[in-house]
Formats: structure tokens, sequence, C-alpha cells
């Protein structure tokens, strides 16, 4: 086709950078074709794509669909460009600097690509595994990791395709990499506590702990720290590193919870009463569908009262719920003891006093 420009037009003896005119409007042709043709055929597969995903299509199938989708355009200009200059001839410094400009924005294109297989590929996970908290606590730590490693691998490529020494570039990084270590040791602490987090699985989002002082409901476990939810509203931030050194109590995972009432009633209840009230206390908690007696005991002999120690557990082991269980529990002992007549003992004390006849008296009988 350039001969016939050259022929046709008379261009073959306009030179520019060392290309005939002809050349060059050969080279502009192929690639604003090979540009509209790619970019066609991204649009078809982007509508493809989309149809897809609702269809019972298998999974490698639809990740080509997504990836070929979300092709930038630079690939597609650096591949016009690239096929374009095929039959131009450049000084080799601008060759190469047209070739590099090429290989990185192809490294570019796969990093973007593997990002989205990773994401496509947790999503169609999380999918399946349905409302997985521990996973979904772990998915953004997952996903940090995976893309570092792969932004990591692909700069190195790139680096060797610019002419970089990379063993020498390693070696130096191994020196460095010891002082950046001990520099950022907090952070890098928090990062791989995350990872034991993510692995091990102590907590996931939507448990509550009671962390030594804090308590709360996980809201979400991050790279660095973890967030939760105080019962006053408050959001409380916690290094994960923090966490692994404390003790955790995760009540998010405990089938049942228990709660302990203390009952003190007056020496003068009568003898009856005090044996019917531990059959008493077994029929409240069991008219409570969420509640599980059991005991309730006489524990001890107090100064002022008679102590039953009543033990039941809430098998809906959340905060509000068992306190919703101990009120109900609460005030149908409160209605019992009012129908029964039983009295709830107070602190009282008993005063002796002596009167100064009865001391006289006492002093004329001692002489």
């Amino acid at each position: 086709m350039a001969d016939w420009l050259q022929h046709t037009l008379g261009l073959s003896e306009h030179v520019f950078h060392g290309n005939s005119i002809a050349d060059w409007i050969v080279a502009g042709l192929v690639a604003v074709s090979t540009w509209l043709g790619l970019s066609i055929v991204r649009r078809l597969i982007v509508a493809r794509a989309k149809r897809s995903a609702d269809s019972g299509r298998p999974n490698p199938v639809r990740l080509i669909f997504h990836l070929l989708a979300h092709t930038k355009q630079f690939l597609i200009v650096a591949l016009a460009v690239y096929l374009g200059q095929e039959d131009l001839v450049f000084p080799p410094k601008l060759q190469h600097i047209v070739d590099t400009a090429v290989v990185m924005a192809i490294l570019l294109q796969m990093g973007l690509w593997a990002v989205r297989a990773l994401k496509f590929y947790l999503q169609f996970k999380e999918l399946e595994r349905g409302p997985d908290r521990g996973f979904t606590g772990s998915l953004d730590i997952i996903n940090f990791v995976a893309q570092m490693l792969i932004w990591s691998l692909l700069s190195l490529v790139a680096l060797e395709n610019l002419g970089i020494n990379i063993t020498a570039l390693l070696a130096g990084l191994g020196v460095g990499g010891v002082a950046v270590a001990l520099a950022l040791q907090n952070v890098l602490g928090d990062l791989f506590a995350s990872l034991s987090i993510a692995l091990d699985k102590p907590f996931v989002v939507g448990d509550r702990l009671v962390i030594d002082a804090f308590a709360g409901v996980v809201e979400r476990i991050g790279i660095k720290t973890t967030r939760m939810r105080s019962d006053a509203g408050e959001q409380i931030i916690l290094s994960n590193a923090d966490i692994l050194k404390s003790r955790v109590r995760n009540y998010g995972r405990a089938p049942e919870q228990r709660a302990l009432a203390t009952i003190r009633v007056p020496y003068g209840t009568a003898r009856e009463t005090l044996h019917a009230i531990p059959k008493l206390m077994e029929g409240i908690v069991r008219e409570q569908p969420t509640a599980r007696f059991e005991r309730c005991h006489l524990k001890g002999f107090e100064s002022a009262w008679l102590e039953f120690e009543l033990s039941f557990f809430v098998q809906q082991p959340k905060i509000n719920s068992l306190l919703d269980l101990q009120q109900a529990v609460n005030f149908r002992i409160i209605d019992e003891f009012r129908r029964l007549g039983v009295a709830f003992a107070y602190p009282t004390q008993r005063i002796v006093v002596e009167t100064p006849s009865t001391a006289v008296a006492s002093w004329n009988t001692g002489s």
C-alpha cells in the first residue's frame, strides 16, 4: 500500500524523520484501524459479559469475559501504535523507548487483570460460603496482601525491562530492608497480627468482645486496627498486635450465657415458704422460652437474711437478650413474692438498749 501511495501521489521524495510520507500515512491507517477494531471488539465483549454474568456459564468462561471487558484503553492504544510502527524505521534509542512503553502498558494491564481475577475469585468464594462473617472480616486482608505480591512481582519485571539489575537491587533491598523493618516494626507487627486474625479467626465481624476494659461488637477488621462499637455508641479502635497480646473474651461464640440472681428473705419467713422457693424459681425460669434453668439453692446464712442463689442460662447469647430475660425473671419473682406474701430482706441492725433502772438493779444484785 505504501508503494501504491508513493507511485500515485508522488510522496516518495518527501521524507519525515527517516520515513516517507506514504509510510507515515500507512502506519497511521494501520494504527487507527487496529484501535477501531479492538475498541469494537471490546464493546461487544462488554455487552456479552453483562449477559453472561447472570447466565449459567462456567466460572472460567465468565472470568475470561470479565477480564476482557475490563481491558483499558491505554493497552488498545499501545497495541495500535506498536502495530502501526512495525514498517517504520526509527533510531535505536527511539525504537527502544517505543518498545519499552508498549511493554509497560502490557505489564500494567496484566496487573489490573490479576487484581480483577483475584476480586472475582474472592467474590465467588463469598457467595459460595454464604453469610460467613469470618471470611468477610478477612477479605480485605487477603485482598491487600495478594495485591501487594502482584504489584511487587510486576514491578520487578518492569525494572528488568528498563535495564535495571534486579539482582543487585534485591541485594541492596535486603540490606536496607533490615533498617526499614526496624523502623516499621510496629506497622509490620500489626500487619502480621491481621494475617493471624484472618487465618486463625479468634473473632469475626459481628462478635461481641471484651478486651481488658473495653467491650463492644466488632465492626471491621482492618490491616492495622480492629474497630468495635461499644454499648455507649462510640467506636473503639484497637491495634491488632495489642489485641493478640490481650485476653479476649468472645461472647459471639457462646452457645448460651449464664445469669446469676441473689434473692434475700428475712429469717422470719415460714419454713414451708423457704422450702417452696427453689421450686418457685424453677417454674419462673422455665416460663421463659429462651431460658434454661440450672439450679436454685439456699446458699447461706447472713447477718440479717437468708440468701438464695438462682442460676439460669439464656440460649440467645446477645447482651440485650440477656438483660431482657433477667428483667422478665425479676418481674415474675416480684409478682410471685407479693402473691405469696413473702417479703424481701433489706439491711437491718438490731440494737439492745438497757434502761437505767435495769442497770441499777443489776448493780445492786451484784453487790
